[in-house]
């Protein structure tokens, strides 16, 4: 009776925990924000400065004692304390009502499938020690397929790719469970490296990671366009170490993102190769699902379509869907309990 009581009142929330950005989901609201995974840190005091947006605006612009760091790395918890702070910034921000002696909230947080043990119970553990009453944990494919409305408790597969900031999660679903899975550590953060590397070795010209995913954003593509396009591109000169600035175009860039594209259109092929035949059959007639924010990329759809012989789709606002998807789950904890990651650790819901 406790427990129900406590489910009523408490704002139970579920959390996209990316590595370039997180998106905080409270039940009964929905998505209520968004914020970078950044938090600046005194490295002289250990001081947390400012997390989230606030911090992300210190990046490459902070004095030699303070850092602007992401606590994670391709998904996983790299600094257990700095992910503490921040999730305990992310849970005090998204409870409109403040009890003084609770109830605190029940939260689920999205994984990279294929993490140890000991990276679940990192997660876990950072939720709890932020304030969270219960803590439960669900694959991030599986979050972006239920996101994505996909009919993931039929028996048939589901063929899902979430292409996010530090991993590309590829999943074959059916009868809600992940038949099989693969965690590529190629994404959005891969692409903005391969736009810096690309700069320095062909224009011999040093530009910052928010500039690279400007142009990314602005002209990226995996195929290419039907119309040209162009965008100055700024940064310092490693030869005279002055500022200069020149025009790069959709063909540059793409050149530049050619390997790490590759890499993940490679890894679906592989991925379709072990996907039992019927489920096969399944895929062809339902096709591929993009989610994420690395779905964005123009015109990939385009190239997976073209390279693997499967229509290729991207879902509806692909960068929610894992917090979507995990929100849904925390609406419907008690029909969709078994999607949840099962470890000896984790309580059942209650």
């Amino acid at each position: 009776m406790l427990n129900k009581l406590f489910s009523y009142f408490s704002e139970d929330i579920a959390i996209d925990l990316g590595t370039a950005n997180s998106r905080v989901y409270v039940r009964g609201r929905g998505i209520i924000f968004q914020e970078p995974s950044v938090v600046a840190v005194n490295q002289k005091t250990g001081q947390i400065l400012a997390i989230g947006a606030d911090a992300k605006k210190m990046v490459g612009r902070t004095p030699t004692h303070v850092t602007a760091i992401r606590p994670l790395i391709n998904g996983v918890i790299s600094d257990f304390e700095v992910t503490e702070q921040m999730l305990r910034y992310f849970l005090e921000k998204a409870q409109k009502k403040k009890f003084i002696l609770g109830p605190r909230p029940r939260v689920i947080i999205g994984i990279p499938c294929g993490v140890t043990e000991v990276e679940k119970k990192a997660a876990y553990d950072a939720a709890k020690n932020a304030g969270a009453r219960q803590a439960f944990l669900i694959e991030e494919p599986m979050a972006a397929a239920i996101g994505a409305r996909l009919p993931i408790e039929e028996a048939g597969g589901n063929f899902i790719v979430d292409i996010g900031g530090g991993t590309t999660e590829i999943a074959v679903i059916s009868l809600g469970g992940t038949v099989i899975a693969k965690s590529l550590r190629i994404a959005g953060d891969k692409l903005n490296e391969d736009i810096i590397n690309h700069s320095q070795e062909e224009y011999k010209l040093l530009i910052g990671e928010r500039t690279a995913e400007e142009i990314k954003i602005a002209i990226g593509s995996a195929f290419p366009l039907k119309e040209k396009k162009e965008m100055p591109l700024r940064g310092r000169n490693l030869v005279t170490g002055l500022p200069e600035e020149i025009l790069v175009s959709d063909e540059d860039i793409r050149k530049a993102l050619e390997k790490s594209v590759r890499q993940i259109v490679s890894a679906v092929k592989l991925m379709i190769e072990e996907t039992p035949p019927e489920l096969l059959s399944d895929i062809m007639k339902r096709g591929i699902h993009l989610a994420g924010g690395g779905a964005l990329l123009r015109r990939l759809d385009t190239l997976i379509t073209k390279e693997i012989k499967i229509p290729t789709e991207i879902i509806d606002d692909p960068m929610t869907a894992v917090v979507r998807g995990a929100g849904l789950v925390l609406e419907n904890l008690d029909e969709l309990e078994k999607v949840l990651v099962g470890t000896e650790y984790l309580e059942p819901p209650q």
